[in-house]
């Protein structure tokens, strides 16, 4: 098994699209929690503004990561009708899959960095 994986993504939310923004948000994260049983965190972040949004996923391993994944591509159609991505953050070391499918997001404009080497830290799955 991997070790665990943060993952996040940071867009610009698109003029006069904030509250459809929200309202998308609101549908897909119950439906993410019940469809991704896998994936251990998972928390939208928006800015004083309203003008950029940032995502955090927490994934036990690249397994996990994987199978979030599967399906993101239509996923991110619907988000990319309210939002620009801007940057994405790998922390961990995902799996070539992951990887080549992120490498196709980023551009011009878009960031992709990894941090693929743990230092020292824990990560507590379930309270005692």
């Amino acid at each position: 098994m991997s070790p665990p994986i943060v993952f996040v993504s940071t867009h610009r939310v698109k003029e006069g699209k904030l509250d459809d923004f929200k309202q998308l948000s609101r549908e897909m994260a119950p439906l993410l929690e019940a469809g991704q049983p896998n994936t251990v965190f998972f928390q939208g972040y928006l800015n004083e503004e309203g003008t950029e949004v940032t995502f955090v996923w927490v994934f036990p391993d690249s397994a996990a990561m994987d199978l979030h994944f599967q399906g993101a591509d239509e996923r991110a159609a619907k988000a990319y009708e309210f939002v620009q991505p801007q940057r994405f953050e790998i922390y961990g070391t995902p799996s070539d899959q992951v990887l080549s499918m992120m490498r196709q997001q980023t551009g011009p404009g878009v960031d992709l960095v990894l941090k693929p080497q743990p230092m020292a830290g824990f990560i507590r799955l379930k309270s005692d």
